[in-house]
């Protein structure tokens, strides 16, 4: 990723450039390549407008594969889990894209920012929200199964370890959630 509107892939031994890929606005999402295709999200703020996009580039040629327009920036970095990509955005939404066709599958909407990385565990997407809020949502329907509210924005990206969900929270604490019920 860049702050130039460019995604790079470059030669792991020697470091040279392989293929660039122009995106519509900065790259600050960490790339995911799942089955030699890159999934990585862009930011843009044109003429008073924002928004972003999230891409899929063919890992060998860099060749755009498709990308999904959200309505805010997306620096949150995708998770793909069984053929769905899932990414946040600065419009208040966690969305699931379909990782082949790049179709929308669900949105889910929060009342903040979704500046976190998405964690995908057992059917259940875990991600934080700038509402304060840590959320677990189905994977394939996109209906809330809880949400577990902390004291402050939750930007950091959750970790799930034997059924326990992990995340800071901008109040100054790591939170331990139970991932079945959100205590």
């Amino acid at each position: 990723g860049s702050g130039d509107a460019y995604l790079y892939a470059l030669d792991a031994d020697s470091g040279d450039l392989r293929w660039r890929h122009g995106t519509v606005g900065a790259v600050q999402s960490s790339p995911v390549v799942v089955d030699g295709v890159v999934y990585v999200g862009s930011s843009y703020v044109y003429d008073g407008s924002w928004g972003g996009y999230l891409y899929a580039v063919d890992a060998g040629s860099g060749e755009l594969l498709w990308r999904y327009e959200t309505g805010g920036l997306v620096s949150s970095s995708p998770s793909v889990v069984g053929g769905v990509a899932y990414v946040g955005s600065d419009d208040n939404y966690l969305y699931a894209v379909d990782a082949g066709s790049g179709e929308l599958r669900w949105r889910y909407e929060t009342k903040g920012w979704v500046w976190s990385s998405p964690a995908v565990v057992d059917g259940v997407v875990y991600v934080g929200s700038g509402d304060g809020y840590l959320y677990a949502v189905g994977a394939d329907s996109g209906e809330l199964r809880w949400r577990y509210e902390t004291g402050d924005f939750v930007e950091s990206s959750p970790v799930v370890v034997d059924g326990v969900v992990y995340v800071g929270s901008d109040d100054g604490y790591l939170y331990a959630v139970d991932a079945s019920g959100g205590r």
